[in-house]
């Protein structure tokens, strides 16, 4: 990228000016030709900013400082770069050495030679230009000197070689890296900036492309990373809870979509929502005592109270200010609605509204309307005595007024905000400087839903297309959920890597899962005698209970003995009987890979026919025993889509809801299953059970299509079973592939059992699990 060319400065018609704006002394010819002179530099570009750079170096370089300043770009002009790397140095070090000293001058310049001597000279120009608004967040040597180390780091781990001895070929990232530095050191530490660096040169050292998406900001990883090593509360780590919140409290729900603070710096987005989403911050800090989860929640109160009472209005017969002023007023009367359901709102809402200063805004030099609609907002919010005005009062009673009839609406805000502007503008409210301090209502959205316009969309006519209407399937699909993946090349979490998606199964014709259950009858009763056993049948007799139900009269008797001697008697006279019983939950987890459509050895049925019939006899026998069972299946599209279903819950019984799910499974993608694991483990985690048991039937090793290391996917799933185990749930794996000791016993240890014999499935399944729970 060219640096930006300053016009040139001449002493006749402006004076360069010190660091604090006091004016300096002119710059003599002679002076003048004497530095041009040491500079010995013959590009013409040069001539048109160097005397604008000087009257600034001046300014702010000692004598001995301007001189190594001249130096310096003598040298880059020469180091056979061309002009950009001296161009940008004259322009960018003044301010530099202004804003961390000019003893920094010896680290940077040996940072550009070490970069020289590399593949990469394209990147010393960037490497200067973000200099300047890096030492501007920086601001110290010593922080400046971590920085320059870390871009050094980059640049050698990031250049490759074909003998493996010197660097032949650029960085892909250097020089993206650079163009982006002065907005990650404006929201990392230098921690923060260093762990987003190694973490990018780790996973995508060998991947060019990857790399340059991942230092650019462009890839989802890296903003994801980003956001992890950012201070402040995310939206994807609490959205299932923000989404109960809105079930709960406002029995509605939406797709909570985030957007990002960080990278729009011209103008901060605020919340919405539309057809696609209730859109929030990506993070929030923790702002007035409020925490980021309850700003969340404020957020999300006042879109759901527009979203209940609000009713679009036609736009085009008002002014910009007059919408200000309506949706001024719509906005308090959602506030006060949602205080009158919800008191407790109070707290967050008094924190986070601003509180403007009465006379705070100049009418002689800004637009007022802002500022006056800001303190109308916080009367209308929580009256207080401050505004004690009595224009403010009279608007304060007519809002109340209202609102002590009912609800009231939409129109009567409009009606009353015209009102109010009729009464209360003032020529100034025109002028072009607007005053902002202390208005911004940060928890309220932008009110583009309140807006209706009379002129229709060019494409119109898509809104009405049926083809675009989303599938009943998709509307019941929950957001999706965001788990880590362990990368053993790193020794580390990749956090928020894959994305899981869980939803009910489609339901199918149960009449074949009693096909099944009776074709296997025989088997059924042989394992019917075996359940029988298993069945908790010991009574244990508990005593000494004041209530039960019978009495026990051995306590009964020493109690009237007691009764009669005058001692007190032990009310505790009855007893009680209980079921020395089980207190197991299970989850079942199947593969429905497409590995699973192929035909079992030596049998006419798929091996997914066979997995039906094991499935649906374990179910019936699980259900003679009584445990809690759960079944679900996965499989995978990438890491950006795993699909996980439910088949069967704790808390339904083995019905027809249940066989008609398990007979329309069908095999299909690959199989990731850390994640699956893990997302398993969330439900049966819940389970009051003494023991969690979790089955794994599946018919191959971990293995997706975005994957080329197959060792990655068993570490993985090997990680996902020790933190299962540290989380007091029994994983079990079920393996019908006849080569699965190469890896089964690396992600299970013993906890595995292979059936080579894929037909005998229905009947070794039963009594596997039999012999785990025994």
């Amino acid at each position: 990228m060219a640096p930006a060319v300053l016009p040139p400065l001449m002493p006749s018609a402006l004076p360069p000016t010190s660091a604090s704006g006091s004016p300096t002394a002119t710059i003599s010819a002679d002076q003048f030709l004497a530095w041009r002179k040491q500079l010995d530099c013959g590009f013409a570009q040069i001539d048109d900013v160097f005397e604008a750079c000087l009257a600034e170096a001046q300014a702010k370089l000692s004598a001995e400082g301007l001189d190594d300043y001249l130096t310096q770009a003598r040298f880059l002009g020469k180091m056979g770069r061309g002009v950009e790397p001296a161009l940008t140095f004259l322009q960018a070090w003044p301010l530099v050495a202004h804003n961390v000293g000019e003893s920094a001058l010896d680290a940077v310049m040996l940072t550009v030679r070490q970069i020289n001597k590399s593949p990469n000279g394209r990147a010393i120009a960037p490497f200067l230009q973000a200099l300047g608004p890096v030492s501007q967040r920086l601001a110290s040597q010593h922080q400046l000197q971590h920085y320059l180390d870390l871009c050094l780091l980059l640049m050698e781990r990031t250049s490759s070689s074909i003998h493996g001895i010197h660097k032949t070929y650029a960085s892909p990232s250097l020089g993206v890296f650079f163009e982006k530095a002065p907005l990650l050191v404006g929201v990392l530490s230098l921690q923060g900036l260093s762990n987003w660096v190694n973490y990018g040169i780790r996973n995508y050292s060998h991947h060019p492309e990857q790399q340059r998406d991942f230092f650019s900001l462009s890839s989802a990883d890296s903003r994801a990373v980003l956001q992890r090593e950012r201070h402040g509360t995310l939206l994807m780590d609490h959205t299932r809870a923000l989404d109960l919140y809105l079930r709960a409290l406002w029995q509605d729900g939406d797709v909570l979509v985030p957007y990002s603070t960080t990278f729009d710096v011209q103008r901060q987005p605020m919340p919405y929502f539309d057809a696609l989403g209730m859109r929030l911050p990506d993070v929030y800090d923790e702002r007035a005592g409020i925490s980021g989860l309850d700003r969340y929640r404020a957020a999300l109160a006042h879109m759901a109270a527009h979203r209940r009472w609000s009713t679009p209005i036609f736009a085009d017969n008002f002014s910009p200010a007059q919408r200000l002023a309506i949706e001024c007023f719509e906005d308090a009367r959602m506030d006060w609605l949602t205080l009158r359901e919800y008191p407790g709102m109070r707290r967050i809402y008094s924190a986070l509204h601003p509180k403007p200063v009465d006379g705070a805004c100049n009418p002689a030099t800004h637009s007022c309307l802002r500022h006056r609609l800001a303190m109308l907002s916080r009367a209308l919010l929580d009256p207080p005595k401050r505004f004690e005005s009595p224009q403010l009062a009279e608007w304060v009673q007519r809002f109340h007024a209202l609102l002590a009839q009912g609800d009231a609406s939409t129109t009567d805000m409009a009606s009353l905000s015209l009102s109010y502007l009729a009464k209360t503008s003032l020529q100034s409210d025109r002028l072009p400087d607007t005053w902002f301090q202390d208005t911004e209502v940060d928890y309220r959205d932008d009110n583009r839903h309140l807006w209706r316009f009379h002129e229709l969309s060019d494409d119109e006519d898509n809104f009405d297309n049926p083809d675009q209407t989303p599938s009943t399937q998709e509307l019941q699909t929950l957001p999706p959920r965001h788990y880590p993946e362990w990368d053993y090349s790193s020794q580390s979490l990749r956090p928020d890597w894959v994305s899981l998606y869980e939803r009910l199964h489609p339901s199918g014709n149960p009449a074949d899962i009693d096909a099944l259950l009776a074709k296997h009858a025989a088997l059924a009763k042989r394992l019917k005698r075996l359940l029988d056993l298993l069945k908790p049948q010991d009574k244990v007799r508990v005593r000494f209970q004041e209530d039960g139900s019978e009495l026990d009269l051995d306590v009964a008797i020493r109690s009237l003995i007691d009764l009669r001697s005058g001692s007190q008697p032990d009310p505790r006279i009855n007893m009680s009987h209980t079921t020395n019983g089980r207190s197991i939950a299970v989850t079942l987890l199947l593969d429905l890979s497409q590995s699973l459509g192929d035909q079992a050895r030596g049998s006419a049925q798929t091996v997914l026919q066979l997995s039906q019939e094991a499935v649906s006899l374990l179910a019936w026998s699980i259900e003679q025993l009584g445990d809690p069972l759960a079944i679900a299946g996965f499989h995978s599209n990438t890491r950006h889509d795993v699909r996980y279903y439910h088949l069967k819950g704790f808390g339904e019984r083995w019905g027809d809801e249940v066989k008609a799910r398990l007979a329309a499974i069908q095999a299909g993608y690959s199989t990731r299953m850390g994640a699956a694991l893990r997302h398993a483990a969330r439900t049966l985690g819940t389970q009051t059970a003494d023991k969690k048991l979790l089955l794994v039937l599946t018919d191959g090793q971990p293995s997706d299509i975005d994957v080329k290391d197959e060792r990655l996917l068993i570490e993985d799933a090997k990680v996902a079973v020790r933190e299962l185990s540290n989380q007091g749930i029994f994983t079990y794996c079920i393996n019908l592939d006849a080569a699965a000791d190469t890896y089964v016993s690396d992600i299970f240890g013993q906890q595995y059992t292979v059936i080579d014999n894929i037909t005998r499935l229905p009947e070794q399944l039963p009594k596997l699990f039999m012999a785990l729970t025994r």
